[in-house]
């Protein structure tokens, strides 16, 4: 998902009260977002993200 408020690409991790809890792809700290400030990422943007995933496995 994508947090509108900061552009920040995430992977949702669960719910806590009113908030979505959303983990960045490559790893780190948690935050919490209102549903209504999330949408599904598009296809540029989910793939950015994978490939974030796949150069942190290789150690670029």
């Amino acid at each position: 998902m994508v947090d509108t408020r900061t552009s920040k690409t995430g992977m949702v991790m669960g719910h806590e009260g009113p908030y979505v809890q959303l983990r960045p792809p490559h790893g780190g700290t948690e935050w919490d977002a209102p549903p209504d400030a999330l949408r599904e990422p598009t296809q540029s943007e989910e793939l950015s993200s994978k490939v974030a995933v796949a150069n942190g496995r290789w150690g670029r």
